[in-house]
């Protein structure tokens, strides 16, 4: 089902995964933009995710949570693997990254452990 993926939300999802994640934004808004139907809420949870991520390299604390949070409603309807796409490993990474950044506070932003910021997984037997 990738293939089912706009060609835009499979180049987001490679930009995700390679850590570049205001490029991953840009292409997964244009996958978004250019698509009707539910699938929308799968590319806009992974932007937001994308623009989670951004924010918080850049030390931006109220933002990352933000936008951790617009992620989480927009992949919380939709099924634990959908378009190919684990979703359900994407909401616990961003539940991880979320509980993280408020242990740490906005003052301990700089400690983030960057190994909790896992990729897109995607499901080769769904495809």
């Amino acid at each position: 089902m990738e293939n089912s993926l706009h060609p835009s939300a499979r180049r987001g999802i490679e930009l995700f995964n390679a850590g570049e994640y205001f490029e991953a934004h840009e292409a997964l808004e244009a996958a978004w933009r250019a698509e009707p139907g539910e699938i929308r809420n799968l590319y806009q949870g992974i932007l937001q995710a994308a623009v989670c991520y951004f924010h918080l390299l850049r030390g931006n604390h109220a933002g990352a949570l933000k936008m951790s949070a617009r992620a989480t409603r927009h992949l919380s309807p939709l099924p634990e693997i959908y378009g190919g796409v684990n979703v359900a490993a994407l909401r616990r990474g961003l539940q991880t990254v979320s509980a993280a950044l408020k242990a740490l506070g906005a003052e301990n932003i700089q400690q983030f452990d960057r190994s909790l910021l896992h990729p897109v997984r995607m499901e080769t037997r769904f495809q």
